[in-house]
């Protein structure tokens, strides 16, 4: 077995005894914020302010691990491109603001499955990088069948989320998609202070999430987020590589 997966089990059974009272039935009984007040920031679509997530135009992270038993890449980077976002707030504030473009790309065996372009800004007051949509292009046989899963902010009553928050509170339930029929992934902070071994270095003061949908009620997923670098693990995916710019 390689090291990799050694590091998997190791860390995902920390993960699991730290969130097992954390059954997806129980967490859809529980309060998730969805209202996060977003008058009052002021967003800026670049940085490393916020520890677990960059919006630095060229970093790269590379995860790899297996997907249905075949082996599986995904590379997260951030363009240079923006993108501009207009939506009206719950209170009816409207807003116009630019988020960071940020592509995520998935091989399984070689072959691209899917490609998500990601819209993402922070909110300077907090360092919270905020969720506003994506577009997603999902491919058969190396051809685009779809485009499940896209949604933006301000339309069909979609609102953005968190995707990571700056300061992060053990327990706390947030939204991280908020597009009705589409996206309801919302997410519970479930462990943190832990160490991770990614990509032949050792990371401290890393973080554990788990995520579930009130679309798909039987689903969990856990990720781990390390301060200085960003997503480490997903649940069979861990980090192999990275590049900062």
């Amino acid at each position: 077995m390689s090291t990799t997966h050694n590091r998997i089990r190791r860390v995902g059974l920390i993960l699991a005894l730290a969130s097992a009272t954390l059954a997806p039935a129980a967490i859809a009984a529980v309060q998730f914020t969805s209202d996060f007040n977003v008058e009052s920031c002021k967003f800026e679509p670049n940085g490393r302010q916020n520890p677990y997530f960059s919006l630095n135009p060229g970093d790269q992270l590379t995860l790899e691990g297996e997907e249905d038993g075949k082996a599986a890449r995904v590379e997260v980077t951030v363009e240079n491109q923006t993108q501009r976002i207009t939506f009206t707030t719950p209170g009816g504030t409207a807003m116009s603001l630019l988020a960071r473009v940020v592509v995520e790309k998935e091989w399984i065996d070689g072959e691209i499955v899917e490609v998500a372009t990601n819209w993402l800004s922070r909110c300077r007051q907090t360092q919270d990088v905020f969720y506003f949509g994506e577009s997603v292009d999902n491919y058969e046989h190396g051809q685009v069948a779809n485009h499940d899963g896209s949604w933006e902010a301000g339309v069909g009553g979609a609102q953005p989320g968190i995707l990571i928050p700056a300061r992060f509170l053990l327990g706390s339930r947030y939204y991280q998609e908020q597009a009705p029929g589409v996206a309801f992934d919302r997410i519970e902070n479930v462990d943190m202070g832990f160490k991770v071994k990614a990509a032949g270095k050792t990371f401290r003061d890393c973080v554990a999430v788990s995520e579930t949908s009130q679309l798909d009620p039987g689903s969990e997923s856990l990720k781990v987020y390390c301060p200085g670098i960003g997503l480490v693990m997903d649940d069979e995916f861990t980090l192999t590589a990275y590049r900062r710019n």
